[in-house]
Formats: structure tokens, sequence, C-alpha cells
């Protein structure tokens, strides 16, 4: 196996090969164009031999060697990596470093075919440079972010964004140049190989292609075009056989594009123009430039510039079609205004396919369980195919006529409309060939209504159309929908009018063979809901997974709300790995058993498997979310109150085990949802996933005052502390050293100690005993815990009481102590290692909220950040923050849940100056992916560059340190 590296090096790419792991070598795929070298490279070594990236462990430390290159000018590297992954297979294969080249290279070339680049001249050289605006720009910071090590070992003191910057450059001037060494004067230079200028360019140039330049990224004025359709025949009048269409001009406010002067006006403006709210003072010259600067990328503006006023210009139906479907796109990506008729982005003014379902109830009435029914994500629907513009559906003769048009836009009943020829033939195939029907399940169906997969010949789905239960689905909003069905008898309790919608909900995916995600806000209750569901008949048992922490909590509400079930613990060294479903109504036991015992759980007829906090699986690859996956059961609950907390594959993970296989592969799913929503914002992509899985997951929050009115607000605020000298000067001793030893570190060796640094550093800001575990005082050392303190003595005296949360165990002992001391008070504390049974009584007791029970309680995040209910207490302290937003969430709502009747005050100590607030401001919008569906961890921190790192971690003594 050959395994292809790829080096940036002065300005050209460089390719290298390794053999059987070992063996270096170089690679020439182009022996007219490549160029040999050697260089020296800074690669990871054990036992005194070169071992193959990205194998860089402890024992494998970076050192130079010399490495056999074949080195390759952008200008021939470009189409080189564009089609070197057609060349991957059992004989090659593209180490990271080149498919991040590969990438590069599309990037660079997809920003010139949307004429996202604009020339400058460089020193004595005419360049194309790329226009990094929006999106774009954020995707080069991600790949920035992304460039492997193994890509810079030839320029090892290279910054990654200095080396993207440099490359991109290179591949956007490669890109934009035809193939033809062809043009007039000093345009050759941008045409050609020979990129020198020539000697009589005058300098104004060069001035005016860097204002061009500037403008593109952040003008404050900018052309806009306005497309006028024709105006309709008076009634009688026959339509002209080719009407006109007018492109009209005008200069608009960049930032503010509701702000615009007709082209007209700007002709007869004497002077400046203050129309738009800023001072021009050549709002003509302005105009023209604007013009000229867009004819670039659309020619046929030439002829508009040959007059000496241009307002507007003047095409036919044909010059129409073009502008809408190919030029539009063009000038708006590269910044200009562009204003076009309301038809054109809407669907009915295109040919597509109808889905009609034509019977979508089957199934029994919600409410009422089909074992049997064959429904489910396979179940087989009767549909029909329709072909239609818009609302009105086509026949053959029809398509034939429209065919023989051969224009490309017409007027259809009062309405313009687009005949694409390869659509119409497209539809005409379709009617021939689709006499017999293909089978199509409710799986296809949900991916044809949620717009990820094609219609028929890829013509695009323009509506999707059933009754019944599908149709219930479909809509997103089953819950309200499918009607309010009886609380079975054997549930002991009164549910809200949200929780009994939930319940319905529940039951007509019980009903519809389908698996569903009840991802309610914590504290609205999923658990009374879900009881009241088991409380119903069932033709078989019921297993639930759940976190060692909550099996009491299981059992306790089962036998407060639903006491006729049989609950079976399935726990324990003496537990049974045979069980009898005729024994029990329900199984609770844990992720760890249920990894364990598998195979033995997978013997049992199950009717439903429900996880709880079913986050605990939202990595696919864990033993423990293969083990629950492969748990047959009928009807599949995931209940949790963050579907996504970091990442999107979050939610495909715990979607996979509710309705296997409805997202499609893993891979499928990063490359059409994961990717281009996390690292492009694409909001076509999220709307599309979040239309797949709407009808799958149910999600309510306490916030909306419409679900819940009773709760009291929640209060958050952020609390800046101060570190004391001494804290101080061990966070810059710790900065000093571990830089010293990230920059001499590479892969695995590098994110570790990246990570070391994270916690050292957060551990001083909490205190320095925990940092250096020597166990001396606490008083007086740190700026959080004299914080702390005054508000625990203001919360004491007001007899209120508090939930203190911190990541570590240690310190929350330390806690402990301190402030049992200070205040002569009981202060609870609640660990992992805390028995289940004292666990239990911890809560009870605090609960009662009698003089006599703790009015403070800290607890580890970990232990103490799910399944509790800590109402007494309406306050809630993080004196140490953790970087998932999510997670701190859950911790709060242990207090902010239904049965606080006090408004809940939450503070966040965060540390001036230091890592702790430099990362809550970049981790910020970490809540947004969350939100717009229904990054990853702290591992991205350790794909940041060492100058970034040091930025990061540096001290900030005027902000951090107290007098």
């Amino acid at each position: 196996m050959l395994v292809v590296h790829a080096l940036w090096v002065e300005g050209r790419v460089g390719l290298w090969a390794e053999e059987a792991g070992r063996a270096l070598a170089g690679l020439n795929l182009d022996g007219d164009a490549g160029i040999a070298a050697e260089r020296t490279l800074a690669l990871p070594t054990r036992n005194r031999r070169p071992e193959p990236w990205p194998a860089v462990t402890a024992k494998a430390q970076l050192r130079p060697w010399p490495v056999a290159t074949v080195e390759y000018e952008p200008d021939d590297a470009l189409g080189l990596l564009r089609g070197l992954p057609g060349l991957a297979g059992d004989d090659i294969a593209l180490a990271q470093s080149t498919e991040w080249f590969v990438s590069l290279a599309e990037f660079a070339a997809a920003l010139v075919a949307r004429g996202r680049m604009l020339p400058a001249i460089v020193g004595e050289q005419a360049r194309w440079a790329p226009v990094l605006t929006g999106r774009d720009a954020a995707h080069a910071r991600a790949l920035a972010l992304a460039l492997p090590s193994a890509a810079l070992a030839a320029t090892p003191g290279v910054t990654r964004a200095a080396a993207v910057t440099e490359a991109l450059d290179a591949f956007v001037d490669a890109a934009a140049r035809p193939e033809r060494e062809e043009g007039i004067g000093w345009l050759t230079a941008l045409t050609g190989r020979d990129r020198r200028v020539p000697v009589d360019v005058p300098q104004s140039l060069a001035q005016r292609l860097a204002a061009w330049e500037a403008d593109a990224v952040g003008g404050s004025v900018r052309a806009c075009f306005r497309l006028v359709e024709p105006p309709e025949p008076e009634v009688g009048e026959e339509p002209a056989p080719d009407p006109h269409w007018t492109l009209e001009f005008a200069l608009q406010a960049a930032d503010e594009p509701t702000l615009v002067v007709a082209a007209e006006r700007v002709w007869r403006s004497r002077g400046a123009l203050k129309a738009l709210q800023r001072h021009i003072p050549a709002p003509q010259e302005t105009l023209l430039a604007e013009l000229g600067r867009a004819s670039r990328l659309y020619p046929a503006l030439e002829d508009a510039l040959r007059e000496a006023r241009p307002v507007a210009l003047r095409l036919d139906t044909d010059g129409a079609h073009r502008l809408l479907s190919e030029n539009a796109p063009l000038l708006a990506a590269a910044g200009f205004g562009v204003v076009l008729p309301g038809w054109w982005r809407k669907a009915s003014a295109r040919l597509g396919a109808r889905l009609k379902i034509k019977d979508g109830g089957g199934g029994t009435a919600p409410g009422t369980v089909a074992i049997d029914s064959g429904l489910g994500l396979g179940a087989v629907v009767d549909y029909r195919w329709e072909l239609a513009i818009g609302d009105e559906p086509l026949s053959e003769d029809e398509l034939r006529r429209l065919s023989e048009l051969k224009a490309p836009l017409i007027r259809l009943r009062g309405q313009w409309v687009e005949l694409d020829p390869r659509r119409l033939a497209e539809g005409l195939s379709f009617i021939e060939r689709h006499r017999e029907q293909e089978a199509m399940t409710v799986a296809d169906l949900l991916n044809l209504a949620g717009g990820a997969a094609e219609g028929p010949g890829g013509l695009p789905v323009v509506e999707v159309a059933a009754d019944g239960w599908l149709g219930d689905l479909l809509s997103g909003e089953a819950d309200l929908r499918i009607g309010d069905g009886d609380v079975p008898g054997g549930f002991r309790g009164e549910l809200r009018p949200y929780q009994r919608r939930g319940l319905n909900w529940l039951r007509f995916l019980e009903t519809a063979g389908l698996g569903g995600i009840l991802a309610d806000d914590m504290g609205l209750g999923k658990t009374v809901q879900l009881l009241a569901l088991l409380a119903g008949a069932a033709p078989g048992p019921t297993l639930l997974v759940c976190p060692m922490s909550l099996v009491g909590n299981w059992q306790r509400e089962a036998a407060k709300f639903a006491p006729d079930l049989r609950v079976h613990v399935h726990h324990g060294a003496d537990r049974a790995r045979a069980l009898d479903p005729a024994d029990f109504d329900v199984v609770v036991t844990t992720y760890s058993v249920a990894t364990r015992d598998a195979d033995a759980l997978a013997t049992v007829p199950w009717h439903r498997v429900v996880l709880d906090e079913a986050q605990a699986v939202k990595n696919a690859a864990t033993k423990q979310a293969a083990a629950v996956r492969r748990l047959p059961a009928r009807h599949r609950i995931a209940v949790t109150g963050t579907p996504v907390e970091n990442r999107l594959a979050d939610l495909w993970s715990i979607m996979e085990f509710a309705n296997p296989g409805l997202l499609g592969s893993a891979t499928k799913f990063k490359e059409r949802f994961a990717e281009p929503i996390e690292r492009d914002g694409d909001a076509e992509a999220a709307a599309r996933l979040r239309r797949i899985t709407q009808p799958f997951v149910l999600r309510r929050v306490k916030t909306d005052r419409t679900i819940i009115s009773d709760l009291p607000e929640k209060l958050e605020m952020d609390v800046v502390c101060s570190l004391t000298p001494e804290q101080a000067s061990l966070y810059q001793a710790v900065v000093d050293d571990m830089m010293a030893r990230i920059e001499s570190s590479q892969g695995i060796e590098r994110r570790g100690l990246v990570l070391a640094t994270m916690t050292r550093l957060k551990q001083i800001c909490d205190h320095p005993a925990l940092a250096l575990r020597d166990g001396s005082r606490l008083p007086g050392r740190s700026g959080k815990l004299a914080r702390l303190e005054e508000l625990a003595e203001e919360i004491l005296a007001a007899g209120e009481r508090a939930l203190i949360f911190t990541q570590y165990a240690e310190f929350g002992g330390m806690l402990r102590a301190e402030l049992s001391a200070r205040f002569g008070r009981e202060v609870a504390f609640l660990h992992g290692g805390v028995p289940k049974a004292a666990r239990d009584a911890l809560v009870a007791r605090f609960q009662e909220a009698s003089p006599s029970s703790p009015p403070l309680f800290v607890l580890s995040l970990k232990a103490g950040g799910t399944g509790l209910t800590l109402t007494a207490a309406n306050h809630v302290i993080h004196v140490d923050r953790w970087w998932n937003p999510a997670v701190e969430d859950q911790a709060t709502d242990r207090a902010f849940r239904i049965g606080q009747r006090r408004a809940v005050q939450v503070r966040k100590f965060v540390t001036a100056g230091t890592v702790e607030e430099k990362i809550a401001e970049l981790i910020a919008g970490k809540r947004g992916l969350a939100r717009q569906i229904v990054g990853t961890g702290e591992g991205w921190l350790t794909e940041l560059s060492t100058a970034d790192l040091r930025d990061l971690l540096t001290l900030d003594p005027a902000a951090a340190v107290s007098a």
C-alpha cells in the first residue's frame, strides 16, 4: 500500500509517499510538471526510525529526516489534486494531509466558479485574489483549524493561518486563469502563466484594483439590479411572441438594502448624493464603476455600458432566463444587489412531482396498539405520482404541447413559469415508464417529504399529501392533531395538558410502529408521561435502561404513579441472566448492565425498550450504544432533555436507536447534514433535517408560557472573580512551562498536553490547593472561594438554600469542609462515590427543607447533574464552568423544574483575564446548534495553532489579579 502525503513548501505542493509503513519514496504523478527535490521533514520517530503519520505517540518524537519529494507549481497542482481521489484504491491511499489539500483545491475552484475573486497587482505580478465574506470566510477559517501538522512538516515554524492564506491565494489564482495564453496589454498577466505586469501599467490601475477588492469585501454602496417582467396583455390582446424584459439599474446601500436610488435619479443628480443616508461625492462615477465591475460576471451589461447614461438593459426571454438561472446567482454571490420576481424561487414556477398517498389511514385509532399491523418505517404505502406546475396537474398531452414551445419561460394560467427542457423530457419519460410502480416505504416517504431524496427521474418533489396517521405524521404536529385519548386507569396522578398531548403522541407512534425521542426540557415531567404510557395495557414487557443514579428514582415514581405495574430491577452481582416475561411489566436496568447482558436481554420478546437520559448513547461507536441498538423491540423510545449537545452526530446516534435507518448511514448523514450545517451554516440543510426528524422528536421548553405558565423565572448571571497574587503566579508558571512543551510536541502528545494544561489552569482558578494537592489551608487564597462565601452568607441570612456545582469532586470535598466550618451549618455533599441508599437519603433530607436539613448542597457536576429533583433550592452556583452548555443546563434544572415556587437565581463563576473568560466567549454559539435543529466537547481546543493557544491561555494581569 502506497500512502500519498502532501505538504506546502516555498509556494508549491510537494508529494511524498510511504510504502509498507516505513519506506520513504518520492512520488511523481506527472513526469512533465513535477520537480524532484529533497526536503528535510520533521517526522515522528521511534527507535531511530521514522513512523508513518499520524501515529504520533508519547514514544514517537519529531525528528528531521531527508525525504524525496516531487513538487508542483499551483497551476499544475490544482488539477492534479482534484483528480487524486480517483486514484485511491487498494494500492494507493491518500493521507490526511493530501485529503486536506484536495479539499482546499475544491474550495478554490468553487470560489472561482461563483465569481468570488478579483484582480490585484502584487509586487510586479498580476494575480487573482479570493474574496472571502460570510460563509466562505467561515469555511476558510475551518480549513485553517483542520490543517494537519504533516502538511507543514517542511516548514514547522509557519502558522496554519499563514499557510492556508498563501495556498488558497495560489489555488484561486491558478483556477481563475483560462487554458489559453492570450490577452490584451496587462490583461495577459491575468490570463496566462506569465504573471509579470508590463512596465507601462500606470500606478493608478493598481490602486483601482485594490479599491475594487476592498469594495467587494465590504463596500458601503453597491450596484443593484432589478428584473421587471413584461406586462400582461390586455383582455382580448394576443401575447407578444417574444416579450421584452427589463433589467433596471440602481445604487443600493450595502448594509441597508431597502435604501435604493434608481439609475435615472443618479444621472439627474448634481454633485453629491445623500439619498442613501451617506455622502456619495461622485454617484455617477460610482454607478459606472459598479456596472463595469459587474460586467466581468455578466458580459451582457457591456451593451448597456455603450450608452453615456445607462439606466436599464432590455432582454428577450432567453436572455431573461439566462440571467435568472446563471448570472443572477453569480452577481449576488459577488456582493451585488439582485431583485428578482417573487415567483422565480417558488416551486410553483417549475415542473415538479406531487406524491399522493392513496390511503394514509392504515392501522388503528390512536390509543390502541397495533402489534402485527405491518406498520412502521418499513411499511409499504399505496401511492400515486402526479406531474404538476404549481397547483396545476399536467396531462401527457399538455406536457408534449409545452415541450414543443421551445421557450424557457412562458406565462401559464396568469403566472410565469420555467420550462426546463431537461425536466420536461424527464416528465414525459416518467409518464411512459411509470406504469408499474416500485414499492415505497414510510421511510422513503419521509425522506421525500423532507427533501433528502429526489423524486422520479430527478424531478423535485413539490408536495407530499396524505391523510390518516401518515398525514398526522407528516404535519410535524402529531401531538396536537391526534386527539385526546383517555389516561389509563392504572395511572394515579394528574397530567398537565401538554403532558396529555405527550402521552397521546407516544401512543400514536406506538400504534404506527414507530419510535420517538421525547425531548422535553428538563423538569417538564418526561417521567410521568412515560409512566402514564407504561400504565396502559401492553402485550409484552418494557425494558427501561437508565443511569445507575436514576434506578431508585424510577422505582419510587412507578410506585407512586403506577402502583399496579410489576417493576423488576435487573442489577447487582446476583441478578438472574434469564428473565421470564410473564413475571414483570417493566424491567429497569443500567447502561453498563445492558451492555454486559446484551445477549441475554436480546432473548426476551420486549414490546418496548426505553432509554432514559439517552444522551448516554450519543456516541454511536461505544459498546453501550451498539448493545442497546441490538435489543429487539416493537416500540423504541429515547428520553433526553438534550438530543443535541455538541454535534449533530448526537442526534443521529439517538435516532438510529429509535428509528433505525431513518437518517441513513452515519457517513451519509455527515455528508448530507452534519458538515453543511456545522461547518457552513447551511440553512437549507438544517430545514431538511428538521422536516425529516420533526415527526419523531417532541420538544417543549419551560420558558414557553403556552406550555407551562406557573413556573417562576430563571435569572442567569455571570459572576466575574479575580485571582489572588498567588493564583496569578501559579497560572503564569503553568502557561510558560506547558507552552514550551506544547511547541515541541505533535499529534496525540500535543492534544494530551493541551487538555492537561486547560485542566490545570481551571483548577488554579478554583483554588491553589486543588491544583497543588498539598492539603494546605483554604481561606484567603482564592478569589472564587471569597466570592462564594459572600454569596453563601447572603443566602443563609435570607433563609434560602443553594446548590453548589463543581466538576472536581476533590474540590467539592474542600468546599464542604470550608463552608461548614465557616458558617457552623451542615453542608451536604454528593459525588460519584456515594452509594445509592446514601444518595437517596441526602436528596430526601435536602428536599424536606426543615430547620435541621442542610441549607447548602455541594454536588459534583457529573454525579448531581441529572435525574435529581432539588426544588428546595432557589439558588444555583456553578463554581467552575463546564465547557458544554447543555451539561450546565442539566445541572441547573435540578432546581428549575416543576415543583419550584420561587424564582431561581443561577450564578456562573468566571475568572477575569484567564482562559475561563476567553473560552466562555468562544463557545457562546454552541447553544444555537441545538436550537436550530431540534465543534465537539473540548476536543476542538487541541487543534488550535500554537499562536492561537498562546493568545487563549495568556493571563491578562490587569483584568485578572485582585489588589
